[in-house]
């Protein structure tokens, strides 16, 4: 059985998937409707690992938590799991270029592979494929988005990579906080 639920965050919806064990899938490009596939699917918040992560997560948007521990089931090609596995040793608030990471996985001309292996990162956040930049330190592809890399790494403290958090709606629409004025006040940065 695969099981999923999606929740609200500060980037946008987020899907989450478990197949009753572990988290097999956090995406951020949540469809209006099931994609082909996806009509096995079962939401079911209470399955599996899924209420644990979703408290994990709204505790890592909230500032309150800078590691996660999960049941992770990653599917790929072995190369790709040795990237993922990488990933997961990456600290919160620090980055790696694609060519540190190649390294890392003892492969240290594999820059390009390694960045297609970031794309198909199956968990975003939690195997944290936001902390991989390019060699120039500049944000390159992720596959939330560059607007959604980058308010991650903002997040996680890195501020060269922004000034200051924005909220991502789900119509698409950033929204940046106003720093000074009254709480909870958002202007479009449209």
């Amino acid at each position: 059985m695969i099981a999923y639920v999606t929740v609200e965050s500060p980037i946008g919806p987020l899907l989450l998937r478990t197949d009753g064990v572990s988290l097999t899938g956090l995406y951020m490009d949540v469809p209006d409707r099931p994609l082909q596939g996806m009509n096995d699917w079962q939401e079911d918040a209470n399955a599996g690992p899924l209420p644990e992560a979703v408290r994990q997560l709204e505790e890592y948007f909230a500032g309150k938590r800078r590691t996660f521990d999960l049941p992770l089931c990653l599917q790929g090609t072995e190369f790709q799991q040795r990237v993922w596995r990488a990933l997961t040793e990456i600290p919160y608030g620090e980055t790696w270029s694609y060519g540190e990471l190649a390294k890392r996985v003892g492969n240290p001309n594999a820059s390009r592979a390694v960045g297609l292996a970031n794309g198909r990162n199956p968990i975003a956040i939690l195997v944290p494929c936001h902390r991989v930049i390019g060699a120039d330190g500049s944000l390159t592809g992720y596959g939330g988005g560059v607007s959604r890399k980058q308010w991650l790494l903002a997040h996680e403290g890195l501020h060269q990579f922004g000034r200051q958090p924005r909220l991502i709606r789900p119509s698409g629409r950033i929204e940046r906080r106003e720093r000074g004025g009254p709480k909870g006040k958002a202007r479009s940065a449209e």
